[in-house]
């Protein structure tokens, strides 16, 4: 199995080391070619605007916007869930985000969180970080943090988290996306 890892700006590095350590292969998306072949997708943190700018420069939204449509599995980490819920760029999935929704730079913290499904809390990395203030009906929340705020859930064949867990050495996230959402697809990018 491969999956992509949207590689045009964040924390790519970090993604493809974790996805390696689940015994996955990966492969770096740049441009649209490099699409065939994958089973999956994780777009990753960074700053969704950057992120917004070059899909279109390279030529990388419409197509990945057609693929997250038709139910193949996504992976958006941060400014990935940023991504994933805008209109403007692949309005897939139905939650209301607010960016920088636990403050700036400065105010970026880390803290353990009860995820659904987890016997141990999740080391969660929070920079600029966005969240949901709500969620559509069919939206599973997996969890949440200070005042009922959607740090991590699950519609159908996306996965999102607000916060980083490619920064930490925990690969639970990253095994839910292998073993959960890419198998419910039969879709392989071609």
């Amino acid at each position: 199995m491969v999956i992509g890892v949207l590689a045009l700006q964040g924390a790519v590095s970090e993604h493809v080391a974790l996805l390696k350590r689940c015994n996955v292969q990966t492969k770096l998306i740049k441009e649209p070619a490099d699409l065939q072949g994958i089973k999956g997708i994780v777009l990753p943190g960074g700053e969704s605007t950057t992120m917004h700018k070059l899909l279109v420069r390279e030529r990388l939204l419409a197509p990945l916007k057609n693929l997250v449509q038709h139910n193949f599995p996504v992976f958006g980490t941060c400014a990935g869930l940023v991504l994933l819920t805008q209109p403007e760029t692949f309005n897939s999935f139905d939650g209301e985000v607010i960016r920088n929704g636990f403050g700036r730079q400065r105010e970026s913290f880390e803290s353990a969180i009860e995820v659904a499904g987890f016997t141990d809390p999740f080391p969660g990395v929070f920079i600029r970080a966005p969240y949901l203030k709500k969620v559509g009906t069919d939206v599973k929340v997996l969890a949440t943090l200070a005042a009922n705020r959607i740090v991590a859930a699950r519609q159908k064949n996306i996965l999102v988290t607000a916060f980083h867990p490619e920064l930490t050495l925990d690969t639970r996230f990253h095994e839910l996306f292998v073993n959960q959402v890419v198998p419910m697809s039969k879709f392989v990018a071609n």
